[in-house]
């Protein structure tokens, strides 16, 4: 997630930020009975956010691995896949960098494709049209928290012999089919719980498969390629110091004062989605007759997790996407864009010589696209006010 997000305080008490966690007394109980527990590190707690996860998902079948960011975890899936130079690895250009990054980690070459212009998810067709020799995985992104078009997807993935990791940076708790995100077909699932997120550790993420190897690789992978992790050892009752390094792994573990965080949250994660649920209908109605393009919803009888409301201007608008942002900032209200696409960063245009021509619908959305605030904290006249906002500088 972009940093320029955490745009979270201002000395005026009249400022809606753009994201704020909301922390409530038993998270921060959990925390101090962590630092009075002496283990402040990867251990118990950590355990029990991981065995809380998979229950929260509902299938007993899934490794849950908690992580210190979605990042690591996306490292560590593509890392315990195989993937590495001279292979390709397909995800779409409207994303935060992390998504791709990760691939050049590993010496892999990155191949970015188009959205769809009605979900801002990766365009499937776009996806099959990229595939070569040298693909090895896809790498969808659950835009917001509307899923992506997984079905289709895995039909594709599964015709070509391709692995998928889903970036479900946004998507908790959403649902896909009926099925939450993390129960899906796919290879890996990777999910975050930075600051803004739908539930957060303040930094985190948890790596979810159902694959016994893959979840083996992971787990030894995310501490130095250590044999046994620390907790393990040092709790066990009976003297064992002894570990291997059985490859060059990571420094990739969350620590126990974050898992105290995330056990806390996870159990509001409902309460959170039916609020950002709440929220985003009231926009919905708010701005119908605007001249927007229609936020994309969730299928029938699927679930929305609403981590962000991207509002998109349209062409007829009377001001453009900066001079809106500039118009909410001074009525005191918070806002970001997501995202700048990855053709347009100087690292990834020229590195594959990328065109803002082959990324038309990822192009034209970023050029009127605004994330609004939609946080649980927000109160209804926050949620007022930022309507009053937006409707005044449509006017």
């Amino acid at each position: 997630m972009n940093p320029r997000d955490l745009r979270m305080t201002d000395p005026s008490p009249s400022f809606i930020p753009f994201a704020l966690p909301d922390i409530g007394e038993a998270e921060i109980n959990e925390v101090v009975d962590t630092l009075r527990s002496g283990w402040v590190t990867t251990g118990p707690k950590v355990k029990s956010f991981e065995h809380d996860f998979a229950a929260f998902l509902g299938d007993s079948a899934l490794h849950c691995m908690a992580v210190n960011s979605a990042t690591a975890g996306l490292h560590l899936a593509l890392e315990a896949l195989g993937i590495g130079p001279g292979d390709e690895v397909i995800t779409t250009t409207h994303t935060f960098t992390a998504t791709a990054e990760v691939v050049r980690y590993l010496g892999a070459d990155v191949v970015l494709v188009d959205i769809d212009p009605a979900t801002m998810c990766i365009h499937i067709g776009a996806v099959e049209a990229a595939i070569t020799p040298r693909t090895k995985a896809v790498m969808p992104v659950h835009y917001g928290g509307l899923a992506a078009d997984m079905p289709a997807l895995l039909a594709l993935t599964k015709k070509h012999g391709l692995k998928v990791v889903e970036d479900a940076a946004h998507a908790l708790p959403t649902t896909c089919g009926g099925q939450l995100v993390g129960t899906l077909a796919s290879d890996v699932t990777v999910f975050s719980f930075y600051a803004n997120k739908t539930i957060t550790t303040g930094e985190g993420g948890m790596v979810v498969t159902r694959n016994v190897e893959l979840a083996k690789r992971i787990q030894v992978m995310r501490l130095h390629g250590m044999s046994r992790d620390a907790f393990d050892r040092f709790t066990a009752k009976v003297p064992s110091w002894y570990y291997e390094i059985v490859a060059p792994g990571f420094k990739y573990n969350l620590t126990d004062i974050a898992a105290a965080l995330g056990i806390h949250q996870l159990k509001r994660a409902t309460e959170f989605q039916r609020r950002r649920q709440q929220i985003a209908a009231i926009y919905d109605a708010a701005f119908d007759g605007l001249p927007l393009v229609p936020t994309p919803q969730a299928r029938p009888g699927d679930v929305h997790a609403w981590h962000l409301y991207p509002l998109r201007l349209r062409a007829d608008a009377p001001l453009s996407r900066d001079a809106l942002i500039e118009r909410l900032f001074a009525a005191g209200i918070g806002c970001s864009v997501h995202y700048i696409p990855l053709h347009l960063q100087p690292y990834w245009r020229k590195l594959y010589e990328l065109d803002a021509a082959r990324f038309p619908h990822s192009q034209a959305a970023y050029e009127g696209l605004v994330s609004l605030p939609i946080y649980p904290r927000m109160s209804n006249a926050d949620v007022a006010r930022v309507v009053g906002a937006v409707k005044e500088a449509l006017r």
